[in-house]
C-alpha cells in the first residue's frame, strides 16, 4: 500500500510543482531551444529534494509502524488481481512522462530527455522497493520492478519509435462498497479510496487515433480506450478473503470505450495547454462496454 504515498506524489507534488511552474507568462512556460542552465539546475535541485524528503520520510514515517528485517524478496504477483502492479505501471510512466517535459522545458536534448528525465519513475520505484526488501511486512517484489520498468518503457519506446506518445497510460475511479467493509484496507475518507480501493480503480491504455492515421479526417483529440479492473477485493489474495468474513467473488473486468486527448486540444494559451496537459492522465467518462466472467454490462457513462 506504500504505491499509495507515490500515487500522492504525483497528485499533490509534481504535478502542483508543474502547475506552479506554467503559472507565468507564456514566454516563462515556452521550452528552451537551447540549453537553460537556471531552469535545469531548478529541476535538478527539486526534484532531488522532493525525492530525497520523500524516501526519508517514508522510511521514518510509514516503515516505522511495521518490523524492520533484513534485506528478503517476496513474490506478489497475485495479490489484488494485479491491480498493484498496474498502479507501479502507472506511476511510473507518468514520473518518466514528467520528468521528460520538464527536461525539455529546459533545453535539454532528446536523448537525455529519455535517458534521465524518462527513467525518474523507474529510478524512484526501485529505491522505495529497496526500503520494502527491508520490512518484514512488505519485501523486495521482482514484480514491482518489472511493473516499474514496463510503465518507463512504455513511455521511452513510443518516444524512439514515433516521437509521441500515441498511447497513454491513463486513469479513472469509482466508489465501491468494499471500502465499507474494509476501510483500514481500503480507505476511509473519498480521497484515500482513491488510492487505496482496488475495487474502484480502473486503469486504461489510450490510443489516439489520429496519430496511427494522419491523412485521415478523424478530430485529432478523439481515442480509442481499452481498461482493465477488478472486483470482489477485500485484501490481497483469495485465501486471506475467504478467511475474513467474505463470500465476494473476485474477478476480472475489461472494458472498451472512447475518451479525449486533452493534449491535442487546439489552444493558443500556454498555461491552458499545460493545465490541459496535467489532467490528461484522467479517463473522461465515455459511454462503455464492460466484459467479465458473469456477461456484458452497458455503461452510459463510465466512471
Amino acid at each position: 500500500m506504500r504505491l499509495v504515498l507515490v500515487k500522492h506524489i504525483i497528485l499533490f507534488v509534481l504535478l502542483p510543482l508543474t502547475a506552479f511552474s506554467q503559472s507565468k507568462l507564456d514566454a516563462f512556460l515556452t521550452p528552451s531551444d537551447s540549453l537553460n542552465r537556471p531552469r535545469l539546475n531548478t529541476i535538478v535541485l527539486s526534484e532531488a529534494s522532493i525525492g530525497a524528503i520523500t524516501l526519508l520520510g517514508l522510511n521514518q514515517l510509514w516503515y516505522a509502524d511495521f518490523e524492520r528485517s533484513k534485506f528478503h524478496t517476496i513474490n506478489d504477483n497475485s495479490s489484488w488481481l494485479q491491480m498493484d502492479k498496474l498502479g507501479h505501471v502507472f506511476t511510473s510512466y507518468q514520473l518518466g512522462k514528467y520528468g521528460s517535459h520538464l527536461l525539455n522545458w529546459s533545453g535539454v536534448s532528446e536523448r537525455d530527455q529519455l535517458f534521465y528525465g524518462a527513467t525518474l519513475g523507474f529510478s524512484f520505484l526501485t529505491a522505495v522497493e529497496v526500503l520494502d526488501g527491508y520490512s518484514k511486512e512488505w519485501g523486495f517484489s521482482w514484480g514491482d520492478i518489472l511493473a516499474n520498468g514496463s510503465g518507463t518503457g512504455l513511455y521511452i519506446g513510443q518516444e524512439l519509435l514515433w516521437k509521441e506518445q500515441r498511447i497513454a497510460l491513463k486513469y479513472s475511479f469509482h466508489q465501491t462498497k468494499y471500502a465499507k467493509q474494509r476501510p483500514d484496507k481500503l480507505g476511509e475518507t473519498y480521497l484515500e479510496q482513491t488510492l487505496k480501493d482496488y475495487n474502484g480503480q480502473t486503469y486504461w491504455l489510450s490510443a489516439n487515433l489520429h496519430s496511427f492515421f494522419k491523412e485521415s479526417k478523424i478530430p485529432k483529440w478523439l481515442n480509442v480506450a481499452v481498461g482493465y479492473g477488478a472486483e470482489g477485493m477485500l485484501t490481497g489474495t483469495k485465501d486471506v478473503d475467504n478467511q475474513v468474513l467474505t463470500s465476494n467473488e473476485r474477478y476480472r473486468q475489461y472494458y472498451l470505450s472512447f475518451d479525449l486527448n486533452l493534449s491535442k486540444i487546439s489552444t493558443n494559451s500556454k498555461l491552458l495547454r499545460s493545465i490541459l496537459d496535467v489532467f490528461n492522465v484522467i479517463k473522461i467518462p465515455f459511454p462503455t462496454l464492460e466484459f467479465n466472467k458473469k456477461g456484458t454490462v452497458f455503461h452510459l457513462f463510465y466512471i
